[in-house]
Protein backbone atom coordinates (compact mmCIF):
# COMPACT_ATOMS: atom_id res chain seq x y z
CA UNK A 1 0.00 0.00 0.00
CA UNK A 2 1.51 3.31 -0.80
CA UNK A 3 0.89 6.10 1.50
CA UNK A 4 1.96 9.91 0.95
CA UNK A 5 5.32 10.72 2.98
CA UNK A 6 4.05 13.39 5.82
CA UNK A 7 6.58 15.75 4.35
CA UNK A 8 4.29 16.01 1.61
CA UNK A 9 1.27 16.47 3.16
CA UNK A 10 -0.37 19.33 5.28
CA UNK A 11 -2.68 16.48 6.65
CA UNK A 12 -2.62 12.84 7.80
CA UNK A 13 -6.41 11.95 7.14
CA UNK A 14 -9.31 14.17 5.95
CA UNK A 15 -13.10 12.78 7.01
CA UNK A 16 -16.22 13.70 5.16
CA UNK A 17 -20.04 13.25 7.00
CA UNK A 18 -22.35 14.27 9.13
CA UNK A 19 -21.97 15.28 12.62
CA UNK A 20 -24.77 15.10 15.44
CA UNK A 21 -26.11 16.01 18.56
CA UNK A 22 -26.62 12.65 20.97
CA UNK A 23 -29.12 12.74 23.52
CA UNK A 24 -28.84 9.85 25.94
CA UNK A 25 -30.57 8.95 28.83
CA UNK A 26 -28.88 9.35 31.93
CA UNK A 27 -27.73 6.12 33.03
CA UNK A 28 -30.05 3.16 31.13
CA UNK A 29 -33.25 4.81 31.67
CA UNK A 30 -35.76 4.64 28.33
CA UNK A 31 -35.92 7.46 26.49
CA UNK A 32 -40.11 7.75 26.81
CA UNK A 33 -39.57 8.22 30.47
CA UNK A 34 -36.58 10.00 30.77
CA UNK A 35 -36.37 13.33 33.12
CA UNK A 36 -32.75 14.58 32.01
CA UNK A 37 -30.32 13.81 28.69
CA UNK A 38 -26.56 13.28 28.29
CA UNK A 39 -25.55 15.77 25.59
CA UNK A 40 -22.70 14.12 23.44
CA UNK A 41 -20.84 14.85 20.09
CA UNK A 42 -20.49 12.47 17.35
CA UNK A 43 -21.22 11.07 14.01
CA UNK A 44 -19.56 7.56 11.92
CA UNK A 45 -16.85 10.07 9.90
CA UNK A 46 -16.40 12.38 12.46
CA UNK A 47 -15.53 9.82 15.13
CA UNK A 48 -13.12 8.05 13.22
CA UNK A 49 -11.23 11.99 12.43
CA UNK A 50 -11.56 12.94 16.21
CA UNK A 51 -10.14 9.39 17.15
CA UNK A 52 -7.14 9.96 14.28
CA UNK A 53 -6.84 13.09 15.97
CA UNK A 54 -6.07 12.21 19.70
CA UNK A 55 -3.08 9.94 18.50
CA UNK A 56 -1.82 13.32 17.76
CA UNK A 57 -1.59 13.13 13.88
CA UNK A 58 -3.13 15.54 11.87
CA UNK A 59 -6.85 15.17 11.09
CA UNK A 60 -9.58 17.34 9.85
CA UNK A 61 -13.28 16.74 9.10
CA UNK A 62 -15.26 18.15 6.26
CA UNK A 63 -19.10 18.76 6.41
CA UNK A 64 -21.87 21.61 6.50
CA UNK A 65 -22.96 23.16 9.42
CA UNK A 66 -25.24 25.94 10.39
CA UNK A 67 -24.02 29.14 12.20
CA UNK A 68 -25.76 28.42 15.41
CA UNK A 69 -25.07 27.18 19.01
CA UNK A 70 -25.56 23.37 18.53
CA UNK A 71 -23.33 23.84 15.94
CA UNK A 72 -20.66 25.34 18.09
CA UNK A 73 -21.06 22.47 20.38
CA UNK A 74 -19.69 20.51 17.67
CA UNK A 75 -16.78 23.17 16.82
CA UNK A 76 -15.92 23.36 20.48
CA UNK A 77 -15.76 19.72 20.67
CA UNK A 78 -13.83 19.09 17.51
CA UNK A 79 -11.41 21.98 18.15
CA UNK A 80 -10.25 20.53 21.80
CA UNK A 81 -9.35 17.47 19.81
CA UNK A 82 -7.08 19.01 17.67
CA UNK A 83 -8.76 19.13 14.32
CA UNK A 84 -8.78 20.74 11.03
CA UNK A 85 -12.46 22.08 10.52
CA UNK A 86 -11.00 24.94 7.72
CA UNK A 87 -12.92 23.17 5.16
CA UNK A 88 -16.22 23.00 6.19
CA UNK A 89 -18.75 24.60 5.02
CA UNK A 90 -20.70 26.88 7.12
CA UNK A 91 -24.72 28.31 6.49
CA UNK A 92 -26.49 30.95 7.86
CA UNK A 93 -29.45 29.74 10.42
CA UNK A 94 -32.75 30.02 9.87
CA UNK A 95 -33.44 30.15 13.54
CA UNK A 96 -36.34 27.30 13.48
CA UNK A 97 -34.70 24.71 11.72
CA UNK A 98 -36.81 24.25 8.69
CA UNK A 99 -33.07 23.65 6.73
CA UNK A 100 -29.22 23.22 7.45
CA UNK A 101 -30.43 22.29 10.78
CA UNK A 102 -27.95 20.14 13.30
CA UNK A 103 -29.06 16.23 13.24
CA UNK A 104 -30.23 14.64 16.61
CA UNK A 105 -29.74 11.27 17.78
CA UNK A 106 -31.88 9.75 20.53
CA UNK A 107 -29.44 6.53 21.82
CA UNK A 108 -31.35 4.72 24.68
CA UNK A 109 -27.67 2.67 26.53
CA UNK A 110 -29.24 -1.34 26.67
CA UNK A 111 -28.17 -3.50 29.69
CA UNK A 112 -28.86 -6.96 29.81
CA UNK A 113 -31.30 -8.55 27.42
CA UNK A 114 -31.88 -5.27 26.09
CA UNK A 115 -29.76 -4.01 23.39
CA UNK A 116 -29.13 -0.27 22.86
CA UNK A 117 -31.64 1.46 20.60
CA UNK A 118 -31.17 4.62 18.44
CA UNK A 119 -33.54 6.79 17.43
CA UNK A 120 -32.52 10.03 14.20
CA UNK A 121 -33.97 13.15 14.21
CA UNK A 122 -31.82 14.30 11.36
CA UNK A 123 -34.14 15.01 9.04
CA UNK A 124 -33.09 18.67 6.83
CA UNK A 125 -29.90 18.68 8.61
CA UNK A 126 -27.34 20.83 6.75
CA UNK A 127 -25.07 17.97 5.92
CA UNK A 128 -27.86 16.10 4.28
CA UNK A 129 -28.18 19.06 1.72
CA UNK A 130 -24.30 18.92 0.15
CA UNK A 131 -24.38 18.90 -2.99
CA UNK A 132 -21.66 18.72 -5.97
CA UNK A 133 -20.10 21.77 -6.32
CA UNK A 134 -20.20 22.90 -2.65
CA UNK A 135 -16.71 22.20 -1.85
CA UNK A 136 -13.68 22.56 -4.51
CA UNK A 137 -11.80 19.94 -4.05
CA UNK A 138 -8.85 19.79 -5.86
CA UNK A 139 -8.18 22.73 -3.28
CA UNK A 140 -9.13 20.81 -0.70
CA UNK A 141 -6.17 18.16 -2.03
CA UNK A 142 -3.83 20.61 -3.02
CA UNK A 143 -1.96 21.00 0.35
CA UNK A 144 -1.42 16.71 0.42
CA UNK A 145 -3.68 14.45 2.52
CA UNK A 146 -2.48 11.10 3.13
CA UNK A 147 -5.32 9.35 3.84
CA UNK A 148 -9.23 10.32 2.83
CA UNK A 149 -12.30 8.45 4.66
CA UNK A 150 -16.21 9.08 4.55
CA UNK A 151 -18.66 5.86 4.40
CA UNK A 152 -22.09 4.95 3.79
CA UNK A 153 -24.11 6.96 6.72
CA UNK A 154 -23.36 10.45 4.73
CA UNK A 155 -23.97 8.51 1.31
CA UNK A 156 -27.16 7.85 2.48
CA UNK A 157 -28.46 11.31 4.29
CA UNK A 158 -29.50 12.06 0.43
CA UNK A 159 -29.03 11.45 -3.24
CA UNK A 160 -27.05 14.67 -3.55
CA UNK A 161 -24.30 13.35 -0.82
CA UNK A 162 -24.32 10.18 -2.15
CA UNK A 163 -23.36 12.22 -5.31
CA UNK A 164 -20.85 14.43 -2.75
CA UNK A 165 -19.11 11.32 -1.70
CA UNK A 166 -18.49 10.28 -5.29
CA UNK A 167 -16.75 13.72 -6.20
CA UNK A 168 -14.58 13.46 -3.31
CA UNK A 169 -13.22 9.48 -3.42
CA UNK A 170 -12.66 10.68 -6.87
CA UNK A 171 -11.02 13.69 -6.07
CA UNK A 172 -8.85 12.13 -3.59
CA UNK A 173 -7.63 9.35 -6.02
CA UNK A 174 -6.33 11.50 -8.48
CA UNK A 175 -4.53 13.52 -5.48
CA UNK A 176 -2.62 10.45 -4.64
CA UNK A 177 -4.74 9.81 -1.33
CA UNK A 178 -5.74 6.08 0.21
CA UNK A 179 -9.51 6.04 -0.25
CA UNK A 180 -11.21 3.95 2.67
CA UNK A 181 -15.06 3.99 3.19
CA UNK A 182 -17.05 2.25 5.86
CA UNK A 183 -20.36 0.64 4.22
CA UNK A 184 -22.35 1.13 7.52
CA UNK A 185 -25.55 0.26 6.28
CA UNK A 186 -28.28 1.84 8.17
CA UNK A 187 -31.62 0.34 7.58
CA UNK A 188 -33.68 3.54 8.72
CA UNK A 189 -31.50 5.57 5.94
CA UNK A 190 -32.25 3.60 3.13
CA UNK A 191 -33.04 0.18 1.57
CA UNK A 192 -30.36 -2.63 0.72
CA UNK A 193 -31.26 -1.97 -2.91
CA UNK A 194 -30.45 1.86 -3.23
CA UNK A 195 -27.46 1.37 -1.34
CA UNK A 196 -26.30 -1.34 -3.40
CA UNK A 197 -27.35 1.06 -6.30
CA UNK A 198 -25.27 4.27 -5.00
CA UNK A 199 -22.10 1.92 -3.67
CA UNK A 200 -21.42 0.61 -7.03
CA UNK A 201 -20.68 4.24 -8.31
CA UNK A 202 -18.32 4.72 -5.50
CA UNK A 203 -16.41 1.48 -5.25
CA UNK A 204 -13.84 1.87 -8.13
CA UNK A 205 -12.40 4.70 -6.46
CA UNK A 206 -11.76 2.88 -2.77
CA UNK A 207 -8.85 1.43 -1.94
CA UNK A 208 -9.88 0.41 1.52
CA UNK A 209 -13.36 -1.27 2.72
CA UNK A 210 -14.72 -1.17 5.98
CA UNK A 211 -17.64 -3.42 7.28
CA UNK A 212 -19.37 -5.92 9.37
CA UNK A 213 -21.05 -9.04 7.53
CA UNK A 214 -24.24 -7.14 7.27
CA UNK A 215 -22.58 -4.14 5.86
CA UNK A 216 -21.30 -6.81 2.89
CA UNK A 217 -24.29 -8.49 2.62
CA UNK A 218 -26.72 -5.77 2.38
CA UNK A 219 -24.33 -2.95 0.73
CA UNK A 220 -22.39 -4.81 -1.73
CA UNK A 221 -24.74 -7.91 -2.19
CA UNK A 222 -22.49 -10.12 -1.07
CA UNK A 223 -23.24 -13.70 -0.09
CA UNK A 224 -22.07 -15.28 3.28
CA UNK A 225 -22.44 -19.46 3.78
CA UNK A 226 -23.94 -20.17 6.91
CA UNK A 227 -24.76 -16.90 7.93
CA UNK A 228 -28.01 -16.49 9.93
CA UNK A 229 -30.32 -13.88 10.10
CA UNK A 230 -29.50 -12.46 14.19
CA UNK A 231 -25.31 -12.68 12.33
CA UNK A 232 -24.97 -15.29 15.27
CA UNK A 233 -22.10 -17.97 15.31
CA UNK A 234 -21.07 -16.71 12.13
CA UNK A 235 -17.76 -19.10 11.22
CA UNK A 236 -14.67 -17.40 10.34
CA UNK A 237 -13.79 -19.04 7.62
CA UNK A 238 -17.23 -18.18 6.00
CA UNK A 239 -16.54 -14.19 6.15
CA UNK A 240 -12.77 -14.65 4.93
CA UNK A 241 -14.31 -16.72 1.76
CA UNK A 242 -16.63 -13.87 1.56
CA UNK A 243 -13.53 -11.39 1.73
CA UNK A 244 -11.41 -13.30 -1.04
CA UNK A 245 -14.79 -12.91 -3.26
CA UNK A 246 -14.82 -9.20 -2.71
CA UNK A 247 -10.98 -8.89 -3.56
CA UNK A 248 -11.49 -11.06 -6.66
CA UNK A 249 -14.61 -8.67 -7.89
CA UNK A 250 -12.80 -5.48 -7.02
CA UNK A 251 -9.13 -6.25 -7.65
CA UNK A 252 -8.07 -2.61 -6.67
CA UNK A 253 -8.85 -2.66 -3.04
CA UNK A 254 -6.48 -3.38 -1.22
CA UNK A 255 -7.25 -3.75 2.40
CA UNK A 256 -10.92 -5.03 4.00
CA UNK A 257 -11.42 -4.60 8.08
CA UNK A 258 -14.03 -6.01 9.68
CA UNK A 259 -14.87 -6.27 13.50
CA UNK A 260 -16.73 -9.35 14.47
CA UNK A 261 -19.12 -8.62 17.42
CA UNK A 262 -21.60 -11.91 18.66
CA UNK A 263 -23.95 -10.01 21.58
CA UNK A 264 -24.26 -12.19 24.51
CA UNK A 265 -26.32 -8.98 25.98
CA UNK A 266 -26.77 -5.29 26.31
CA UNK A 267 -23.25 -5.00 28.21
CA UNK A 268 -21.45 -8.18 27.43
CA UNK A 269 -19.81 -8.64 24.01
CA UNK A 270 -17.01 -10.94 22.18
CA UNK A 271 -15.18 -8.80 20.06
CA UNK A 272 -12.62 -9.41 17.80
CA UNK A 273 -11.35 -7.58 14.01
CA UNK A 274 -9.63 -9.39 10.82
CA UNK A 275 -7.92 -7.49 8.32
CA UNK A 276 -7.06 -8.90 5.18
CA UNK A 277 -4.08 -6.72 3.48
CA UNK A 278 -2.76 -7.33 -0.20
CA UNK A 279 -3.90 -11.27 -0.35
CA UNK A 280 -3.67 -11.98 3.29
CA UNK A 281 -5.88 -12.08 6.96
CA UNK A 282 -4.25 -10.86 9.80
CA UNK A 283 -6.68 -11.45 13.26
CA UNK A 284 -6.39 -9.34 16.29
CA UNK A 285 -6.68 -11.07 19.96
CA UNK A 286 -10.40 -12.11 21.30
CA UNK A 287 -11.47 -10.33 23.89
CA UNK A 288 -13.97 -12.78 25.12
CA UNK A 289 -16.92 -11.70 27.46
CA UNK A 290 -15.93 -7.64 27.18
CA UNK A 291 -17.95 -5.80 29.23
CA UNK A 292 -19.32 -2.60 27.18
CA UNK A 293 -20.41 0.66 28.81
CA UNK A 294 -21.61 2.42 25.31
CA UNK A 295 -21.76 0.16 22.43
CA UNK A 296 -21.91 3.06 19.65
CA UNK A 297 -19.09 3.70 18.25
CA UNK A 298 -17.11 0.80 18.47
CA UNK A 299 -16.62 0.22 14.85
CA UNK A 300 -15.47 3.44 14.51
CA UNK A 301 -13.18 2.66 16.62
CA UNK A 302 -11.79 0.12 14.66
CA UNK A 303 -11.63 2.00 11.85
CA UNK A 304 -9.35 5.10 13.47
CA UNK A 305 -7.25 2.25 14.71
CA UNK A 306 -6.15 0.76 11.80
CA UNK A 307 -5.72 3.83 10.11
CA UNK A 308 -3.35 5.35 12.62
CA UNK A 309 -1.35 2.03 12.46
CA UNK A 310 -0.61 2.36 8.86
CA UNK A 311 -0.43 5.40 8.83
CA UNK A 312 2.32 5.07 11.25
CA UNK A 313 3.98 2.50 9.66
CA UNK A 314 2.50 -0.01 11.71
CA UNK A 315 2.64 -3.70 9.99
CA UNK A 316 -1.10 -4.83 9.21
CA UNK A 317 -0.98 -7.73 12.20
CA UNK A 318 -0.11 -4.72 14.59
CA UNK A 319 -2.54 -2.53 12.87
CA UNK A 320 -5.51 -5.38 12.99
CA UNK A 321 -4.38 -5.08 16.44
CA UNK A 322 -4.71 -1.53 17.34
CA UNK A 323 -8.03 -1.71 15.83
CA UNK A 324 -9.81 -3.93 17.40
CA UNK A 325 -8.14 -2.57 20.80
CA UNK A 326 -8.94 0.90 20.54
CA UNK A 327 -12.52 -0.29 19.32
CA UNK A 328 -12.48 -2.11 22.64
CA UNK A 329 -11.67 0.52 25.00
CA UNK A 330 -13.89 2.90 23.31
CA UNK A 331 -16.94 1.00 24.07
CA UNK A 332 -15.70 1.46 27.77
CA UNK A 333 -16.59 5.12 28.04
CA UNK A 334 -20.02 6.78 27.49
CA UNK A 335 -20.86 8.83 24.10
CA UNK A 336 -19.81 7.94 20.26
CA UNK A 337 -16.03 9.49 20.37
CA UNK A 338 -13.24 8.04 21.84
CA UNK A 339 -11.54 9.27 24.98
CA UNK A 340 -8.89 6.79 24.60
CA UNK A 341 -4.96 7.30 24.75
CA UNK A 342 -2.30 5.89 22.64
CA UNK A 343 -0.79 4.69 25.86
CA UNK A 344 -3.63 3.14 26.57
CA UNK A 345 -4.21 0.99 23.46
CA UNK A 346 -0.03 -0.01 23.65
CA UNK A 347 -0.93 -1.27 27.00
CA UNK A 348 -4.06 -3.29 26.22
CA UNK A 349 -2.05 -4.64 22.66
CA UNK A 350 0.72 -5.74 24.88
CA UNK A 351 -1.75 -7.59 27.05
CA UNK A 352 -1.68 -5.21 30.30
CA UNK A 353 -4.23 -5.85 33.00
CA UNK A 354 -7.17 -3.18 33.93
CA UNK A 355 -5.08 -3.29 37.35
CA UNK A 356 -5.76 0.15 38.92
CA UNK A 357 -3.14 2.69 38.19
CA UNK A 358 -2.11 4.89 41.41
Amino acid sequence: MRIRDPKTSGLDLLSLGECMVRLSPRGRQRIEFATEFEAWVGGGEYNVAYAVARTGLRAGWVSRLPENPVAAMIRQHAQGGGLDLSHVVWVPSDGVGRVDRVGLNFTEVGIGVRGAVTMYDRGHSAASRMKPGDLDWKAVFAGGVRWFHTGGIFSALSPSTAEVALESLRAASEAGAVTSYDLNFRSKLWSAKDAQAATQKLVPHIRVLIGNEEDFIKVLGMKIEGVKEDFKGLEVESYKAMVREVARKFPHVEAVGTTLREVVSGTVNHWSAILYHEGKFYESRKYEGLEIEDRVGGGDGFAAGVVYGLLSGKSPQEAVEWGAAHGALAQSTRGDTSMVTLEEIDHVVKGGSARIKR
